[in-house]
């Protein structure tokens, strides 16, 4: 039988297209067929959950911004473990990289 109905691949990329950010895509049926470039079959029998994406920023504006002010309520100028100058970054970016001198947070300074 050749293929019948809707193309699996492009009703996925289409769903894509539409859903809002930070919205869910549901993907149901039963699909048997090996020609889409993401093993359908094997992901809906292992019953495996796509989670992904960057950080929903959007969605979290209104909750972050009073937080941001001068009088710091979450205390992150305090946390910086390092503060160097500018001209310190390059080896600043090393040290943080080799996990070397406890280095967590660092402030650097024009």
């Amino acid at each position: 039988m050749e293929t019948v109905g809707v193309d699996r691949l492009a009703a996925f990329r289409a769903a894509i297209d539409v859903v809002r950010r930070g919205g869910t895509i549901s993907v149901s049926g039963v699909y048997g067929g090996a020609a889409d470039p993401v093993p359908m079959l094997t992901m809906f029998d292992k019953q495996i959950q796509l989670r992904m994406g960057q950080a929903n920023v959007k969605r979290w504006v209104d909750d972050i911004l009073p937080l941001l002010t001068d009088e710091d309520p979450l205390g992150v100028d305090a946390f910086a473990t390092h503060r160097l100058s500018l001209e310190e970054g390059p080896q600043a970016y090393k040290t943080f990289q080799d996990k070397q001198d406890g280095m967590i947070k660092t402030l650097l300074a024009p």
